[in-house]
């Protein structure tokens, strides 16, 4: 099979070693007759001169896999007429859970009012996990990661998606429910895709309903909150703190106010990687499948988008 890689230059390096690792029977390239391709193996920012990709010549193409787990730049195209899946890497997910475990105990133990200058503040011991409640917003491969891992960890979680499908040990609420999971939330997490339904779902009536005090951690998309109005929120103190790893805008301005806010915390996209060692047997997989005719693996629906 042949398959055209279709990214910056800079990831050839260490992509075409791992993806002919894990599918041997790859012949992979950068140039030639998109005519003769089996498969586009894609990531966004290619061409690098900020035109769409224009998949329409790649007529033999029966597969165009993402090395992105957001498909939000991609799906719209209206040259893309292949089946389009998004990527679902072990060790992004992996990620995903540390990131997002890690700011959860953070926030839940209150690691930041220990300051270091001699005074003893033992005074306020945290509550145990058990006692502090954590909504996820997303429930798919990476949102269940993550609450699973919270549950592990014995926080109550409560689950948020529009479908409100059922997940085993975790309570998971549909679309008109998103109320209650928001009232819930001492510690959001958003994991949430990039959709006309999610942009500027946090509004500042529904931040209006989360608990007094209340931290928000968002690895999922940047369009999900209405910036003004979450700075309004935490200046107003019906907001603890937010920790911000996705963007509008990214990077993110140098003279944006979320890097100057005391109480947002600014990482930069670095919350979960697609890893090509991991990454690699996914997409071989999904190679071989296309080839076989046989159904393919996180298909995109494009009507919802993802």
């Amino acid at each position: 099979m042949r398959a055209f890689f279709a990214a910056r230059a800079a990831l050839w390096n260490s992509w075409a070693p791992a993806l002919r690792a894990a599918c041997p029977e790859l012949d992979l390239a950068r140039e030639g007759d998109p005519a003769g391709f089996d498969a586009v193996i894609y990531a966004p920012g290619f061409p690098k001169d900020g035109r769409a990709m224009d998949f329409a010549p790649f007529t033999r193409a029966r597969l165009v896999q993402s090395l992105w787990a957001g498909v939000e730049r991609i799906a719209p195209n209206p040259t893309l007429i292949q089946p389009l899946c998004r990527m679902v890497d072990p060790g992004l997910a992996q990620g995903m859970v540390e990131y997002c475990a890690g700011w959860t105990l953070r926030a839940h133990l209150g690691m930041d009012r220990f300051a270091q200058d001699g005074l003893w503040r033992n005074d306020c011991p945290p509550p145990l996990a058990a006692q502090r409640r954590v909504s996820v917003l997303g429930m798919g491969e990476l949102g269940g990661a993550v609450a699973d891992a919270l549950a592990a960890l014995g926080f109550r979680v409560t689950g948020w998606s529009a479908s409100g499908r059922p997940r085993p040990g975790i309570e998971v609420l549909g679309g008109p429910d998103l109320h209650r999971a928001l009232g819930r939330a001492d510690i959001l997490v958003t994991l949430l895709p990039d959709t006309p339904a999610t942009r500027d779902l946090l509004d500042a009536d529904r931040l209006a309903l989360l608990p007094q005090g209340a931290w928000i951690i968002n690895p999922g998309r940047g369009t999900l909150i209405v910036e003004d109005d979450l700075l309004a929120a935490l200046n107003s103190g019906r907001l603890s703190h937010a920790v911000l790893d996705v963007f509008r805008t990214e990077p993110l301005p140098p003279a944006h106010p979320f890097w100057s806010h005391p109480q947002i915390t600014v990482t930069p996209h670095v919350a979960a990687e697609t890893r090509p060692a991991s990454a690699a047997p996914v997409v071989a997989e999904n190679l071989r499948r296309a080839m076989a005719g046989r159904p393919l693996l996180h298909q995109v629906d494009r009507a919802r988008g993802y």
